[in-house]
């Protein structure tokens, strides 16, 4: 519930409507309950209340009214000028996204209301590592009991329920006959496009009799019904020049059914899509900044997947090189960050996706992820991010800026060259991108690693610690980098400290960020730093200078022996002066 006046506020009762007041009229309300000595006092502060009130549904903080009855307004400064400091504060800290709200009385007393978003299904939130709940004024440990029973919780399919008032008069027939068609292509059932629309409708569980469900309203509903009973399923396109660009220059509201806003979503993104041409040898073509297979696939994504109980809307940002598609909802229970490409999760809106993916529009449950890295990477663009989602929203970030046209030629040719069933996966694509970035071979995935080393796509260069994964032989052939290859296979220790050492000659000092720099090419991150630690043990560098601030210089080896090597030099051409081997001058 949105508070949008104080005269609201005072009409509310604590436990009933889920509202907390604090008096705070100095402002001096703690945040994280700073040095208080008991868990019990630190817990009544901003961050205690906002998990508290997240685990039980949702609710409301509010500073500057006095919380006995009757509720007097006595103004308060808590986070005078700071609220959208506040918002990012409790975001960075618990990943709850609050809303902080200034209101004003007739007399100008300021009041504060943090509105705060119920938990995710499944989810608790916890401070100092104790899940907390509101039992009237106190903040205490939440029972055993009521934990298991969270973190058990399903979430519901919203698709599956029936959309109360809604006819079969105000589904879309050109929808339908999109879906019939998709159906029947892909499950090879001609015989299903002659079916008349209520019973295609009842055979995919999308119409119960005399009853239709939200998952038809969604994909076949006529834009006046979608207005009418689900206006937040609608999707939102914007259009901005550059990323730091806040106000959008174009904006485009579908609020269609699914099965013709797919292509119009994509003919309107497709007119401001760029692309990058190729030619190596006989292989000539172009990589879009966008994929037409990717974009899809995000968006599917999204509409099959967002929490249609939120009031938020699927945002599709478009900008030159780069494009952010944002639903409402977190991950799927049971998908994270860390296991995106590996789990099988549970849908959250299972009707809704069975149809999409029996009509073909998305892949096989848990696939839809798997193409957008395949297809980014394969393109040679960076990998797909979705590190900004969190429990409330997903948000995926993809770039159509090509890093290597020789790497896309490369996995473009391999793939070619196979037969369907021996193609490279996903995950071995994300292998061989790895490696061609140089990261260190610890964090690349070992089953793909071996499998690509024993098909010769990779080679390892160097012993024990210094040993590095680089990509085959093959690979700089075929794009013409053989002396790039020479490189990597002869570069060895030695030469490592001497360009070290070359570096620190020319500008008297030097940093760990630039030697990683200057090895990039031939060293991992964590190569170079023990490279540099060693040099440091051997007395060839001195260090000065703790965390980022660390600065090394010549030790005095190494100014030893660059006295000893310039002496050298001097000897040796004096030599050959005596010997006539140089002109005179």
């Amino acid at each position: 519930m949105s508070i949008e006046t104080i005269a609201e506020l005072i009409t509310l009762k604590e436990t009933e409507n889920k509202v907390e007041f604090k008096e705070a009229k100095g402002g001096n309300f703690s945040y994280n309950g700073g040095s208080r000595g008991s868990p019990q006092e630190r817990r009544r502060c901003i961050i205690g209340y906002v998990t508290a009130f997240a685990n039980e549904g949702g609710g409301h903080l509010v500073f500057g009214i006095h919380d006995a009855h009757p509720h007097k307004i006595v103004g308060t400064t808590q986070c005078s000028g700071a609220i959208g400091k506040l918002e990012q504060d409790i975001y960075r800290d618990t990943k709850i996204r609050i809303v902080a709200t200034e209101l004003f009385d007739e007399n100008n007393l300021r009041v504060l209301v943090v509105s705060i978003p119920s938990r995710p299904a499944g989810k608790v939130y916890k401070f100092e590592d104790v899940p907390l709940m509101r039992v009237g004024e106190e903040l205490l440990p939440m029972s055993d009991e009521r934990y298991l029973k969270i973190i058990n919780e399903q979430d519901p399919d919203f698709s599956d329920k029936i959309c109360e008032g809604l006819t079969i008069e105000e589904l879309d027939t050109n929808a339908i006959t999109k879906l019939k068609d998709a159906y029947s292509k892909k499950q090879d059932n001609p015989q299903f496009v002659s079916l008349s629309n209520e019973q295609a409708l009842s055979d995919l569980s999308l119409v119960k009799g005399n009853q239709i469900t939200y998952a038809a309203l969604i994909l076949v509903g006529k834009e006046s019904a979608i207005k009418k009973f689900l206006p937040q399923s609608v999707v939102h396109l914007e259009y901005r020049n550059t990323l730091t660009q806040i106000n959008f220059d174009n904006r485009q509201i579908f609020s269609e059914p699914y099965f013709i806003t797919i292509d119009r979503l994509w003919d309107l993104i497709n007119q401001r899509n760029g692309k990058v041409p190729v030619q190596q040898g006989l292989f000539i073509f172009d990589i879009p900044f966008f994929n037409k297979e990717v974009i899809r696939e995000a968006v599917n994504n999204a509409i099959a997947h967002r929490d249609y109980r939120k009031a938020s809307e699927v945002v599709i940002k478009q900008f030159p090189n780069e494009m952010h598609v944002i639903n409402p909802g977190g991950f799927p229970q049971g998908v994270t960050l860390q296991n995106l490409l590996t789990v099988n999760s549970t849908p959250r809106n299972r009707l809704l996706s069975d149809v999409l993916a029996k009509t073909g529009v998305v892949e096989r449950s848990g696939q839809g992820v798997d193409k957008i890295f395949y297809q980014s990477i394969s393109e040679a663009k960076p990998e797909p991010d979705y590190s900004k989602s969190d429990d409330f929203q997903v948000e995926l970030r993809l770039s159509g800026i090509v890093e290597d046209k020789a790497f896309a030629l490369f996995i473009r040719q391999i793939q070619q060259n196979r037969k369907d069933d021996e193609k490279l996966s996903v995950q071995e694509i994300i292998a061989l991108n790895h490696i061609r970035k140089g990261i260190d071979k610890g964090e690349i995935d070992t089953t793909s690693l071996r499998k690509l080393e024993k098909e010769g796509l990779v080679e390892r260069v160097g012993k024990t610690n210094s040993q590095r994964i680089i990509l085959s032989k093959e690979y700089f052939v075929f794009t013409g980098k053989q002396g790039e290859y020479t490189a990597e296979k002869s570069i060895d220790t030695f030469q490592i400290g001497t360009m070290i050492m070359n570096h620190i000659h020319e500008f008297g000092k030097g940093k760990m960020g630039e030697f990683e720099t200057l090895l990039q090419r031939f060293m991992t991150r964590a190569q170079v730093k023990y490279t540099v630690t060693k040099l440091v043990e051997q007395g060839m560098l001195d260090k000065k200078g703790e965390g980022r601030g660390t600065e090394y210089f010549a030790g005095a080896r190494m100014m030893e022996g660059q006295k000893i090597f310039q002496r050298a030099v001097e000897l040796g051409f004096e030599e050959m002066k005596k010997r006539g081997e140089l002109p005179r001058s």
